[in-house]
């Protein structure tokens, strides 16, 4: 077989306008292997766009190693995903006018590669309507990009068309279709936002700091930092447009997440990079030390491990190294078993240490001038992680944050809109996303606090709140049952509604943070909160059978921390509790006085009288 120089390739294959647009003048392909015995050839440049496929930037023995890999490694070599969204704008076109219907779009682009545009279908949920997920670097969005969310999702209705605030500071858009979407992207684009590369095997959203450059105790401003490491995996260095195909073919997802501060506001533990802010022990120098490896799955939770490995906290550095391990992970990471295709697979496989030097010779070979030291001392003073909701000062004087809970991080239209109109209002039209699904209005005049607090959107009777109760303002939940297929129960309207009830019976003296996760692939973080809620069988007594029968379940999981002491919860404290709120609520009150010192709530005396008459 003969070896192509990616670069070569693209030398060779494309041609330049005026305006920077690809135009294919060589198409290039390499024939890999046999598949039902057919020749598979494999696209080096894509035909529909001229530009080199992802395949093309893979050495020969992965593409080997790929063509024998799972159906998900044959289809993304049978056509590529980086250039999908020239697919999407075409069915768009045939779908309005009236040539075909989703139903025809071919099944492999319908459930695999339209990923790589953002676009996830919901078939089991909702046929023919897909979630839309963004790149929001740092969760920083504005007033007008909120506005064009809502306008995106109206047309599905209340119930199918929400946005989602995500675990990664992200932005997720439900009940989108297909003929929609060029629209969607468009208008994206148009507001320096993209969807493309945003799911299936690409790096997913950079988490940064919510309080970057507004917090007294920031180690680093991760602003810049995530939005490099963005335009390093989703902007092509050639046309200077969305969608970069040299991370176009990565084996499996791929999480990054920066901390500013010793409070790790982005839970650097469950991430495959995780940098984590500290000064070098003799310069004084800022920087950060490395974490490899953390991830959730179905089969495997593990927490990152520290790789003995300290950059400076520079564009360069860190751009530099996350590269080097990208390349490693994409070039030899498992493409048969998915579930050992994650980085913590191929650092073990290496060995620590020896996975260290892999990155350095890595590193060594860019020539850039960036030197790695080893991990450098972490403080060891105490310190307390602080608080994201409510009201609190700035470094910046006369300028205050204001922290709203977003209950499961689910908003409506209008919600959304309201968010909007507070920002322009009283941020500056600058909204943050947090990974507890919840948004930050920051640099909020002190002489308006108290008028932004006296807002309806935020007042009595909105599910919007800037001073929420201990437990409803720190629950946290996938998306559920309700539009995803691999949950095995609905979570966001429950783990809102128990929330409120857990409220109302007991009283908490900090607060206590309650996940709620569908499946075991985690996806709401079971494993770091005080109590984890994890769908999973169980059997309730039947009283007109008398048997025991199958029911929505439960697995409990207690004691997860986040911050500078992060620790997994990976054992179920218990298991097969019945999902109702007849048999949970008890459960959940027992834990909370248990192991964290709730006390029943005090009870007000007109509240007892209305109870005694039915009132209440």
């Amino acid at each position: 077989m003969t070896i192509l120089n990616p670069l070569a390739v693209l030398l060779l294959s494309t041609v330049f306008t005026a305006n920077n647009a690809f135009v294919p003048t060589l198409h290039v392909s390499r024939v890999v292997s046999q598949l039902k015995a057919e020749t598979f050839a494999v696209e080096m440049t894509d035909s529909r766009t001229g530009k080199p496929t992802g395949t093309s930037f893979l050495p020969e023995e992965a593409i080997e190693r790929a063509s024998k890999g799972n159906p998900i490694e044959k289809a993304k070599l049978q056509k590529d995903g980086t250039s999908a969204f020239v697919d999407v704008y075409e069915y768009a076109r045939k779908i309005r006018e009236g040539e075909m219907t989703w139903e025809e779009v071919e099944k492999a682009d319908l459930n695999t590669r339209l990923k790589f545009v953002g676009l996830l279908h919901r078939d089991k949920r909702t046929p023919g309507q897909f979630m839309m997920r963004l790149k929001v670097p740092n969760g920083i969005v504005n007033s007008d990009q909120m506005r064009f969310y809502a306008a995106c999702v109206e047309k599905y209705g209340e119930e199918k068309g929400v946005v989602d605030i995500t675990t990664r500071q992200n932005i997720q858009l439900r009940g989108v279709k297909i003929e929609d979407a060029p629209d969607i992207i468009d208008g994206l684009h148009a507001r320096n936002q993209t969807s493309f590369q945003s799911a299936l095997d690409s790096v997913r959203n950079m988490v940064g700091n919510p309080l970057a450059g507004i917090d007294d105790k920031e180690l680093v401003d991760t602003r810049e930092l995530c939005n490099a490491l963005n335009d390093l995996v989703s902007l092509d260095p050639v046309t200077q447009t969305r969608g970069n195909p040299q991370w176009g073919n990565l084996p499996r997802k791929f999480n990054i997440a920066v901390s500013g501060s010793r409070d790790d506001f982005a839970h650097t533990h469950i991430n495959d990079i995780g940098l984590v802010p500290v000064a070098h022990a003799i310069t004084g120098e800022m920087g950060f030390n490395v974490m490899l490896g953390g991830y959730m799955s179905i089969k495997r939770v593990a927490e990152s491990i520290p790789a003995d490995m300290w950059i400076p906290a520079n564009r360069e550095a860190v751009v530099t190294l996350s590269e080097a391990i990208l390349r490693i992970f994409r070039d030899e990471s498992d493409r048969k078993d998915r579930q050992k295709a994650r980085l913590m697979w191929l650092v073990e496989k290496y060995g620590v240490v020896e996975f260290k030097e892999a990155v350095l010779a890595e590193i060594s070979n860019y020539d850039r001038g960036v030197t790695v030291q080893d991990a450098q001392p972490m403080p060891t003073d105490p310190f307390q992680r602080r608080e994201l909701l409510g009201v609190h000062k700035q470094k910046q004087e006369g300028k205050f944050r204001v922290g709203v809970l977003v209950p499961t991080g689910r908003l409506s239209v209008k919600e959304c809109r309201q968010i909007a109109d507070l920002a322009d209002k009283y941020s500056g039209g600058e909204i943050r996303l947090t990974v507890e699904q919840n948004i930050i209005l920051p640099n909020v005049d002190d002489n308006k606090v108290d008028a932004l607090l006296n807002e309806d959107a935020v007042g009595k009777g909105s599910r919007l709140k800037v001073n929420p109760g201990f437990i409803e303002g720190n629950v946290v939940s996938c998306t559920g049952a309700q539009f995803c297929g691999l949950a095995l129960v609905e979570t966001k309207s429950n783990a809102e509604s128990m929330a409120k009830k857990l409220e109302e019976l007991v009283t908490v003296d900090r607060p206590i943070r309650i996940h709620w996760t569908g499946c075991p692939n985690s996806c709401g973080q079971v494993q770091v909160a005080d109590i984890g809620i994890m769908g999973g069988p169980a059997k309730k007594l039947d009283d007109s059978t008398g048997k025991m029968m199958a029911v929505p379940g439960c697995k409990i999981f207690v004691g997860g921390r986040i911050g500078e002491d992060a620790h997994l919860a990976l054992e179920p404290y218990k298991e097969g509790v019945p999902l109702e709120e007849e048999t949970l609520i008890p459960e959940l009150v027992d834990i909370l006085k248990s192991q964290f010192g709730a006390v029943d709530k005090k009870k007000r005396k007109r509240d007892v009288l209305k109870s005694m008459i039915g009132l209440a």
